[in-house]
Parts: C-alpha cells; structure tokens; sequence
C-alpha cells in the first residue's frame, strides 16, 4: 500500500520497508566491490533524498556528477553496510549509527563492479551537523520525495545497442538543482518504489532482464 505524502518516514512506514529489505541485501553485501548509502531525512519537515555533487577535485568519469556518499570497500570494512557509513562519515563527516540503517537494496552492476545501495534514515537535516570534505563533495542539495514523485520532474534517456538498434532505457529526474541520471537516478528509482509503491511507475527497461519486486 502506498504511503501517503507525510508517511513516507513514519515508523509504520518504516518496519513495513525494513521488512521487505531484510535478506534483499544476501549477507549483508560481502561480495559487493562498493557501497553507497542512500540518505533519506526531512527538511522543515518534508521527506526528502539527500544528494552530492562529487568535487571535480576527484577526476575521473564521475567527476562533477551527482552521487550519493559511497564507495570502494576497504578491506578493513566487514560488509557493505561498514562501506556506507564509513564513506558517509569521510565525505560528509557525519557519524550515523547502524540502527539509523533500513536495510540493504539488491546490488546493482557498475561498469562491471556490483555496488550496495544501504538505505538510511538521517532524520531532521536541521539537526545535523554535515562538514562535507572539499576534496570529494562540491555541494549537497536535498529533493523532496514528493518532488522525485510527480511525473512532471521525471524523464527517461533511450541508449542504443550495436547497430543503432534500441538497447535500453534508463531513468532522469529533473527541475532540481542538478538533472540526476545514470546510477544515482537507478538507486533513487528503486527507492521510491520501495517507500511509495504503486505510486512511482519505473522507468528502467533493460530487454531481457526482469524489474525488481
């Protein structure tokens, strides 16, 4: 059932997504290359999605795209879960606990590198104190979760396979500070549908391979 507009973050709301993220996560995300987390929180009270802007500092493909707070396992981090808020903390300076995390959605491929997308709950932005490190984040910007919701802010972009033939098709969100495309539109896709379902229609359509639950 979907949640009405001020449900998103309530805590029935809550254990109903807890419950169905517990086990899409496998062991937790041992095997995963990556992990980002995926900051849900409220502004002035209105469920939100919490986004950065990767510093062009970093170089690179990503450079200058917008992200959520993620990346490469360290070998010290025992799961995917330890990669998220560890990355969370370097790039924002945000220290959240564990009990902050909803769950874990299925990994998604990469360029070849499967990464986690760890679901968390920061609460009230205006109660938290973020130190963003220059080095990795340019600017952090928050969107509605209403907003990401109205088929007026979404799009989609068609790439095409060998041959100039129709390959697949990947979600945009649109009439924010910045266009959010690419894995960071695919991970906000898949959360939408997991607070609000039957409210969000996806967009991703990759021939052959069947859409998540």
């Amino acid at each position: 059932m979907a949640a009405p507009g001020g449900d998103f973050l309530s805590p029935s709301n809550e254990r109903r997504c807890r419950e169905r993220l517990a086990g899409k996560g496998g062991s937790r995300g041992r095997s995963v290359a990556a992990a980002v987390l995926v900051p849900l929180c409220s502004v002035r009270g209105r469920p939100a999605l919490l986004f950065t802007l990767r510093s062009r500092r970093l170089g690179g493909i990503h450079s200058g795209d917008v992200s959520f707070p993620g990346g490469k396992r360290d070998p010290s981090d025992p799961d995917a879960v330890a990669t998220a808020l560890r990355e969370t903390r370097e790039e924002l300076g945000l220290e959240l606990r564990e009990s902050r995390v909803w769950g874990q959605l299925p990994a998604l491929t990469d360029r070849g590198h499967l990464v986690a997308p760890v679901v968390a709950n920061l609460g009230p932005l205006e109660d938290l104190r973020l130190t963003p490190s220059p080095d990795e984040v340019e600017e952090i910007f928050t969107l509605p979760l209403e907003h990401l919701l109205q088929e007026d802010n979404q799009g989609y972009t068609h790439f095409r396979g060998r041959g100039g033939r129709y390959g697949y098709t990947l979600p945009v969100f649109l009439k924010g500070p910045h266009r959010v495309w690419g894995l960071t539109a695919i991970v906000t896709e898949r959360v939408l549908q997991l607070l609000a379902p039957g409210r969000y229609h996806p967009k991703t359509h990759v021939p052959g391979q069947r859409p998540p639950d």
